[in-house]
């Protein structure tokens, strides 16, 4: 069976140890490819049959291209790690664009797995990965802050239109996506140390039926496996421990250091259990994450404008350039996942449950700290009335608890040795935590706390003609209603000539709360 992820996972020795259970007994004896007769060779191989390989270090990536019509979209970021696949505030109005990374995100790493028999330690392995996703049409690393800030006085759903942009953990590092080390024993298991997936991302990727950028909600938003913030879904450093044993596995992760270290949170501990029943895998996850951050951009009053040309951040009594500061959310969050997945025959059928409860942070932060990009800072706060306030961070966002409910289901069918067709269907619910009266419906809800919900339903048929090259198509069909679609409007002004050789003005606002994404692209790997 054939995954996608949003990420690829490319040291051998630890795939193997976190999934041994998807791999085959036995192999029959296959011919020897010819990796390197032409060009056409090389792409009918695979990057496990012809490795680029040197020293046990194997440099491998993907290139991810596509065409997208967006129903509700924004123009193109030249540092965000995808366009807007699915329903978003700031989009306003239907496009065609370039797209990329609609399967999964395009990348360029390194890994390594190096016999450690050979120095008197039979069985054990040093392993590692450095891996950076990117953006292939500005060539930039993925740099989600960055796309925030470059939104810093841009409304949503209003003049000047918002580019997409989204908060994540991929913020323009060269190890975004991964950079780790470790030792892996065929016994023992494998422990690494550095910036690592979660474990709660790698196990939706291994459960999520449609696992793709484009058209999965799972995979559109990060938000998921990081049970309400984006920027948990990658500790920076963070120990992570895997074993396999027969047919059960266990893992722990540990992160250490904070916001100064490189990390979205304060501090954030994982645990795993998981098992296989011949056809039927299990795996549980919970999750507490200390001080998680969520940023967003500045706009209305905080932004100020030098004859509507050059504009400033102006908050806590201070002006910054637009291009450093954000503004942050923090909370304290546990969750809990559940998933499960069923093979019969050519079909695999797939489940899963996630638990989200965010509540106020443990500490307020309000003396300002950096983000996980370079050069992007939370500002500091300043004294008002004798009381030290900060504009710039939210710590009491969650008076009353936030709590999300996220159920998944699907399936995946293998058509033939190279087709597969998947069909997902996503549905999350969020609790009233506002501590005023809810008013309005849809996008005219009176706040975001209110009580409401999203769903999305999607299919993809992912063909490889040939072993490195996938073409794809797909869409997502989301939709918001409640609080989670409050906002979820564009203003338009409308001139008109009037009588007197006047001009007639009116303004109009209009909901957008559903979007869908017909996309057909193809993806390279090496």
């Amino acid at each position: 069976m054939m995954r996608f992820g949003v990420v690829l996972l490319a040291t051998v020795g630890l795939a193997s140890l976190a999934h041994a259970a998807d791999l085959p007994t036995t192999k029959s004896p296959a011919p020897t490819p010819n990796c390197w007769g032409s060009f056409w060779d090389w792409l009918n191989s695979s990057s496990y049959d012809c490795p680029l390989t040197y020293a046990g270090i194997t440099l491998y990536g993907s290139l991810d291209l596509n065409a997208a019509y967006l129903s509700e979209g924004v123009g193109y970021s030249p540092s965000a790690d995808k366009l807007n696949y699915g329903i978003q505030k700031n989009a306003y109005a239907s496009r065609w664009l370039a797209g990329y990374n609609g399967l999964s995100t395009s990348v360029l790493g390194l890994s390594m797995k190096e016999d450690l028999a050979r120095v008197g330690l039979p069985g054990w392995s040093l392993i590692g990965v450095l891996e950076a996703g990117i953006n292939p049409y500005s060539g930039m690393l993925a740099n989600g802050p960055r796309s925030l800030a470059d939104n810093n006085a841009r409304p949503a759903g209003k003049y000047p239109w918002q580019t997409s942009n989204f908060d994540g953990s991929r913020a323009g590092q060269w190890d975004n996506s991964q950079g780790y080390v470790g030792f892996a024993n065929t016994v023992y298991g494998s422990l690494t140390f550095g910036r690592t997936n979660s474990l709660s991302f790698d196990a939706i990727s291994a459960y999520d039926p449609v696992a793709s950028i484009a058209f999965s909600a799972l995979g559109f938003s990060n938000s998921f496996p990081g049970f309400g913030d984006t920027e948990t879904a990658r500790p920076n450093t963070a120990f992570t421990y895997r074993l396999t044993y027969q047919n059960f596995r266990a893992a722990a992760q540990a992160q250490i250091g904070g916001y100064d270290w490189g990390n979205g949170t304060q501090g954030m501990y994982q645990g795993q259990l998981g098992a296989d029943f011949g056809p039927l895998s299990l795996d549980g996850i919970v999750s507490w994450a200390k001080d998680a951050v969520s940023l967003s951009s500045f706009s209305g009053s905080d932004v100020a404008c030098i004859h509507y040309t050059e504009c400033f951040i102006f908050v806590n009594g201070a002006y910054y350039d637009p291009n450093s500061v954000l503004k942050a959310t923090l909370s304290n969050n546990f969750g809990l996942e559940l998933a499960a997945k069923y093979k019969w025959n050519a079909v695999t059928f797939y489940g899963g449950y996630l638990y989200a409860s965010l509540s106020n942070p443990s500490d307020d932060y309000l003396t300002g700290f950096p983000t996980i990009a370079e050069g992007i800072f939370i500002p500091p706060g300043g004294f008002s009335k004798g009381v030290y306030t900060n504009a710039a961070v939210t710590a009491t966002a969650y008076d009353i608890n936030r709590k999300l409910n996220t159920v998944w289901t699907g399936f995946k069918r293998q058509v033939w040795s190279n087709l597969t067709f998947a069909m997902g269907f996503y549905y999350q619910t969020q609790n009233n935590y506002s501590t005023a009266p809810c008013t309005g419906t849809g996008a005219f809800t009176s706040s975001s706390s209110c009580a409401g919900s999203q769903d999305a339903i999607s299919a993809l048929i992912d063909y490889r003609p040939l072993g490195r090259v996938d073409l794809y198509a797909g869409v997502m069909l989301s939709n918001v209603y409640g609080g989670l679609a409050s906002g979820f409007t564009s203003t338009y002004t409308y001139y008109a000539p009037a009588p007197h050789g006047k001009i007639f003005t009116a303004t109009a606002t209009t909901a957008h709360t559903q979007e869908y994404d017909p996309t057909f692209g193809i993806r390279i790997r090496f």
